[in-house]
Parts: structure tokens; sequence; C-alpha cells
């Protein structure tokens, strides 16, 4: 190249990034640009004569050069005896044009080599396109390529890719809406599409790279519409998607005039202003951007679930678990049987069943959503739905941010109810937030599930809440405002999310709670972290906000959740030291308060946190008793223990507590919690027996916790309580027991006349047969008595159906026995 076509070339260059119509559409300018430098190279090396391969690799190869991208090159050799001495006269004279390239030299051998050493190098093998030398040989390692790739290889190297994959997310960030995005390496960034082609040239052994005047992601896409892997919609969608991210790459090099891959806070309002907004008005930019970078980020996930399940071992139809009419599940898959278009609840139940397994959507069901969802979008069509399930997913045990997110990429969120659609993308200015507010509130409800996993003060509090759900929606919602207004947002917010809690179908008294939870969502942190916490006034004026303690632990857990989804640097030792400060001294304050107020007016949900927390701190156990207008309400914690069942029942006969209905669950992992509704009359139900309800806590207390054997007590004080029911029940006359097979665990399902004692000499003979009793509900009348056991036997197993008869048979005899003791 003479200095003459040099100096034209820099001018050809710097009048293609001038042109700011090309940047209407990307993938011109790109392809533009390759060829641009691809003349210049092939004429700054023209007086050269080539017996090897010159090719292009990585952007340059998929014709996808930025203005600053790297160029980089593969020069192939039959055998690279004097190579480095031939290629270095080619790369000095375009080093010394200006021509800044980079370059790989490698022989036929290398293929076998590199497919187990680097999956990098690997990779750039088969994204190459054909510039200049030896054509034959060329063709030669193409085909070298692919046949020296197994199949165990492919197996091995897609999932080298996911795992190149997730090592990306981790330095770079997996969401695809962080604020400042790497463009190229976060979530939903170009990576992601260019990890799918190489997934998809691995698995169909092809290349697909072009000599013609088109970028590699075009050819993809075609490709994939072509052969029926997504249709013309999906098609536009990514285009444009793809279109977008690529064009903010190209603005981002051209405003800092170097190759530069992160969009931060200052460059977006260069990019900005670059193509005619103000500097102010960069919001609209990256709700584009972020729009087109979730559409890309779930394309990449959709297709890693593809060659996943294509992996994974294929399990028999015979293993297929039927949910319902609609859905079933095989291993960790979740299919859907029909062939309709889903509805927005069927969209919702499989949500459900996704969380619930802790399951994975088949390809067809996450196509299915997909097109359903933006069909909803483009026409703009209402339907009517059940929120049922929304409701029951935030209840589960795990899994709910997660799936959350994956609502929300798929834009059911917004769908399900319209005012967080606004919230989706919310760009939040200022470098306070790492991601948009829809993000943020999701990856709180995530940071607050993990604390199921920890021992930490926030985790303790977090594992005695009586009703998560609330929790995770006030979490949800409580940025809900910002779309209408920064300032003031949580008065805006409380307001928005009881119209959206009214049409989810919760209760008022829900609807308020969560109310309160947003409208104070910023006041425990401001307090904390610029107040004076030695300032008793401050403190009394914090705690007025509260009616109960219960209050004040879901709005810090909330303040908690917010702060620490913030940004790595927003949650640091010393916020965290003054928050749990505010709450301590507001919790004694509320405690000293509330000492004196009466037990009737505290909810059923406060009294059952209440008692668990107390046994969760390390009391042996505690019992409050609520006394109603005909009734005894019994909410019972203790800590775990063999035979624990059998002493509960026998300190409520000691008691002379007559059952009326009765349930038992398992409070996180080791807390029997026991909630009774009884009479403390012994023969009838009527009035209550007027006692003081202090004294009966304290006796049923000691007879759970105190080591005596008490069956001779028991047993005796029961044998004539019967013997005054036989007055009217000669012998039991009824017994019904059945059994049922559920997922986790045998239900044992017993109808039987009522008589003193019942539950006592049941519990006492499953513990003679081994079961542990995991759940309970307890039905009684004057005269008959339903239990529903769940149980497993000792070794954790369900019961087997040959061994049902027996245990009939010895639930039976127990039953009798215990009558006629």
């Amino acid at each position: 190249m003479t200095e003459e076509n040099k100096l034209k070339f820099e001018i050809e260059l710097q009048k293609l990034f001038n042109d700011f119509n090309l940047f209407e559409n990307s993938y011109n300018f790109c392809v533009k640009h390759s060829l641009l430098i691809e003349e210049m190279i092939l004429k700054s090396i023209k007086p050269l004569s080539f017996s090897c391969v010159m090719a292009a690799v990585g952007s340059f190869s998929r014709r996808e050069l930025s203005p600053y991208s790297n160029i980089d090159l593969l020069f192939i050799f039959e055998d690279l005896k004097d190579a480095e001495t031939k290629v270095k006269k080619c790369t000095d004279n375009l080093w010394d044009k200006n021509i800044k390239i980079s370059y790989m030299i490698h022989e036929l051998s290398d293929i076998k080599k590199y497919l187990t050493a680097n999956i990098r190098v690997f990779t750039q093998f088969f994204e190459t396109r054909f510039l200049v030398g030896n054509k034959e040989l060329y063709n030669k390692w193409n085909n070298e390529l692919f046949k020296t790739i197994e199949s165990s290889d492919i197996e091995k190297l897609l999932y080298e890719y996911f795992n190149d994959v997730d090592a990306r997310y981790d330095k770079y960030g997996k969401s695809s809406k962080i604020l400042e995005p790497n463009v190229k390496f976060t979530g939903g960034g170009l990576r992601d599409i260019h990890s799918a082609e190489w997934m998809y040239s691995i698995k169909n052994k092809r290349l697909i790279s072009s000599q013609n005047e088109t970028t590699q992601t075009e050819v993809f896409f075609k490709e994939l519409l072509s052969n029926g892997v997504i249709n013309r919609e999906a098609y536009k969608r990514l285009y444009e998607s793809y279109e977008i991210i690529l064009n903010t790459r190209n603005l981002l090099h051209l405003v800092e005039r170097e190759k530069s891959d992160r969009l931060t806070f200052s460059l977006q309002g260069k990019v900005a202003e670059k193509i005619g907004y103000s500097l102010n008005n960069r919001k609209e930019i990256m709700y584009k951007y972020f729009e087109a970078s979730t559409i890309l980020n779930r394309f990449s996930k959709t297709m890693m679930k593809r060659y996943q399940q294509a992996l994974s071992q294929k399990l028999s139809d015979y293993l297929s678990i039927n949910l319902d009419d609609d859905f079933e599940i095989k291993g960790n898959i979740l299919h859907f049987k029909g062939d309709r278009i889903l509805s927005i609840s069927d969209i919702m139940r499989a949500f459900y069943y996704k969380a619930m397994n802790r399951a994975f959507f088949e390809t067809n069901l996450r196509t299915l959503i997909i097109q359903r969802i933006h069909l909803i979008e483009e026409t703009k069509s209402l339907e009517a739905t059940s929120s049922v399930f929304f409701r029951e997913l935030l209840k589960l045990p795990a899994n709910v941010g997660k799936t959350l997110l994956s609502m929300n990429d798929f834009g059911v969120l917004g769908v399900l109810f319209n005012e967080f659609k606004a919230l989706n993308g919310f760009y939040q200015e200022g470098v306070y937030h790492k991601y948009t507010a829809d993000e943020h509130s999701i990856i709180a409800i995530q940071n607050l599930e993990i604390l199921n996993v920890q021992n930490s003060a926030e985790a303790r509090i977090f594992k005695l809440l009586p009703a998560k759900d609330l929790l995770y929606m006030a979490v949800l919602l409580h940025d809900i405002g910002k779309t209408i207004s920064i300032t003031g947002h949580e008065i805006i917010g409380a307001e928005i999310a009881s119209a959206i809690m009214q049409d989810l179908g919760y209760g008022q008294n829900e609807i308020e709670f969560v109310q309160f939870l947003i409208k104070h969502h910023l006041d425990m942190k401001k307090i904390a972290l610029k107040k004076d916490l030695n300032n008793n006034e401050v403190l009394e004026d914090f705690a007025s906000l509260f009616k109960s303690e219960i209050e004040l632990d879901y709005l810090y857990l909330l303040s908690y959740a917010d702060l620490i989804s913030v940004n790595s640097m927003s949650w640091n030792n010393w916020k965290k030291e003054q928050l749990n400060k505010l709450y301590s001294e507001t919790k004694n304050i509320l405690v000293n308060n509330n000492s004196n107020i009466n037990i009737q007016n505290l909810s059923d949900e406060e009294l059952k946190s209440s008692v668990i927390e107390n046994v969760y701190k390390g009391t042996k156990a505690d019992v409050i008793l609520k006394e109603t207008e005909e009734t005894v309400n019994i909410m019972l914690a203790v800590k775990r223990s063999e035979q624990i069942l059998i002493r509960i029942f026998a300190g409520l006969i000691l008691n002379n507590i007559v059952l009326q209905t009765g349930k038992l669950t398992i409070e996180n992992s080791n807390i029997v919690f026991c909630e009774f509704n009884a009479s403390n009359e012994v023969l009838k139900y009527g009035p209550i027996f007027k006692r003081r309800l202090s004294t009966i806590e304290k006796r049923i207390i000691e007879s759970i916790t105190e080591e005596k054997n008490l069956d001779n007590e028991v047993e005796k004080l029961a044998a004539k309580k019967i013997k005054e029911q036989k007055k009217s029940l000669a012998r039991i006359d009824k017994i019904e027991i059945d059994f049922e097979d559920n997922a986790h665990y045998t239900e044992i399902n017993i109808y039987s006349n009522y008589f003193t004692g019942l539950c006592y000499f049941l519990v006492k003979k499953m513990d003679l047969l081994g079961l542990t009793i995991h759940s309970f509900y307890i039905t009684n009348t004057k005269s008959e008595s339903t239990i529903k056991f769940s149980v497993l036997k000792n070794n954790n197993k369900k019961l087997q159906k040959s061994e049902y008869s027996f245990i009939r048979a010895e639930l039976t005899e127990g039953i009798i026995a215990g009558y006629n003791i």
C-alpha cells in the first residue's frame, strides 16, 4: 500500500465513522467497516506471495467490526517450519501501514490439540472467514475441524460453553438490566448471541460464517428461521434487538475514540447526544437497550436449555408425573400436554409448577409462553385471569425470587399487572443503584430467600415470619410508584399496590398491611443512617409507627432487603450495625409498651410468631391460650424431639383439654407447632369453664418438658374419662383407616368414634411402629373423630402399599385397646 493509498484509506475510514445515516442500521455499518479493513489488508500484502492461509477471526470474521474492534487474523500452515518468519513479513508490513492487527499461527495438527486444551482458541478455529492464500488448505482445515470432533466431544464442548457462560456472568453480571452494562459481556450483551452461535455450530457440525457481504449473526438468525427453530416474529425481535446492542457498541467506540464496552452513566449521555438526544434524556436510549438485552438474554437461555435437555438422559414416559390435565413433569422438565394456545391462567400455573418442583420448561413450552405474551403485548388484548396460582407461588418455601425473575424476563409480570410493566427496565439515575427498578425489586426477594440457609440476626427474624408472601409482595411493589414520581414514590406506591392487590384477590387486611410497609419503606433506613439513635425522642417517634412487634419485623426485613440489593457497596458493617441497633431499641420499646396489652387483641399470626420465636431463641416450649366466647385457642411450640407428640397429647389430657380441631406443622425443620381449638370441659361442649388461662399454660408446658414418665398418670385419667363416656357409647362401632400416597408423605386418614385419649393412643402406637409424624389435622365432634396424619418411616421413606394392611390392623388394635384401657 502506497502512502497515497494509506491516506486515502484513513479518509475513507473517517468518512465512514462520520456517516450517521449508516448508524440507522448497525449491520450495514459493521459490514462496510469490515470490507474497508479487508480491502486495506489485501492491498497492503499484495506484493507478498501466500502458500498458507490468512483468515479473519472473531468480530472481523463475523463482519461485525465496531469502530475500534480488534482486527484478528489466523494464519494456517501445512506445517510450522519457518512459519513465524513468513508471517512476520506480512504482519510487519501491516503494522507499518498503521493496520493494528493481532494474529495466531496454527497448523492442521493443532485442531486436535486445542480441542481438549483450550476452548477459546478452539472456538476461533471454526469462526473464520477466508481472506487470501491457499483455498485448498483452508477447505482442508474446515473439513478436518469437524471430522476431528466425535459425539463425545460435542457433549464435552457444550458443557464447557455452559461453564464459560457462567464464568462470564460471574465476572460481568448475568442480569440483562445492569444500569452500567458491558455491552459485549454482561447478560443480554453481544456475547450471549455469539455463545449461542458457537453451540449451534458444534451441535450441528457446521460453519455459520459466510463470504457474502452480511454479518454472521444475520446468517445465524436466518438459518434458525429456515430450520423452524424460531418463527418470523421471533426472528424480527432478535434481529432488531441485536442491532440495538450492536449500534450501542459502535457509538460507544466513537465517543471514546477507542475500544470501550462498558456503558457507564457518563458515556450513556454522550451516546445519547451522538444520535441527537439531550444529555439528560438518556433514559429513552437505555429503556430500549434493556428491552433489547432482555430479549437476547432470554433467547440465549432458551438455546442453552434446548441443548441441555438434548444432552440429558431420556426418561421413559412411565416416569412422567401428571400434575393436572394440562401439565406433567418428567425428571426436572415441565411439559405442556395440550396443543392449544395458552391462557394467562395456564402460564401462571406453569410458573407455579416450575417453582414448586424446581423444574425447567421444556423448549416447546418456553416458546408457547413467549409467543402468547408477545401476542398480548402487540394486540394489547386483555383476558380474565385467575390470580390464585400467583398468590400461591409467593407462599412457596423456595424459588420465589428465581421464578419471579423468569416471569419478568418472559414479560408475564407486566401482563399480570400492567403497573409493573412501566417499572420494567425503569432507569434509576446516579451511581447508587446497580439494576433497573424491576430487577432490583426481584433481586431483593432473592436476597431474602437466602436467609433461609443463614444464621444471622436477619435470618432468625425471617424464618419466624408467619406470612412471608406479604413481605414478598411488599418488596416486589415497594418502588412501583417511581414510574410516576421519584419524590413521594412511597406514598404513590402504596396506593398503586392497593389496586394491584385488589385485582389479585387479596383481603383488605392484607392490602392495608402491605400498604403500610411500602409507605414506610424509606423511614427505617433514613432514621438508622441519618439520625441520632441515642436520642429517645427519635426512637419513641419511630416506635409510634407500629401497632405490634411483628410490623417492625416486616419493615426491618424490607429495609434490609432494599439496602443489600442496591449494589455491592450499599451494605456494610456500619449500616448493618445501625439498622440492627434501631431495630433492637424499637423492639424493646414495643415490648415494654405492649406488656400490658390483653392477649385477646393479638391476631393468630402474631401469637404463632411469638411462641415460635420464643422456642427458636432457646425456650424449651411455649404455649399461649386465647379465650373466645365458646372455645380456647391453643398455640403451642416446642423443639422437635423423640416422642414429643406423645407428651403433647399427654399434657392436653392431664389438663382436661377436650379437642375440637387441631393441626401440626414443622417450622424451621426443628420446631413442632400445634394449633388446637378446644373446650376445657370434659364431657360436653358448652361455655368455657372459667379458670386462669396462665395456670393451664404453665401446666401444659410442665407436662411437655418434664422428663418423668407420664404414661401411668395419663392412662389412669383417660380410663376415668372413658368410663363416663361408655354410658353413651358402649363400644367402638366405627373404625375406618385408609391411605393416600402423595409426592412427599404417606397420608393416613382415620375415622373413629371419639373418646378421651384417642390421639394420645394413636401417636403412641405410631411411635412403636417406627412412623414419624410430619403433620396432622384433627376434627372432633361429640361422637366422631377425623384425623389425617402425614407420615414417613424412620428411614424417611414412605410406606409401601404392601405395608398398608399391617399398619391398618395395628392402628385398629391400638384404638380398641385404648378405649378398653
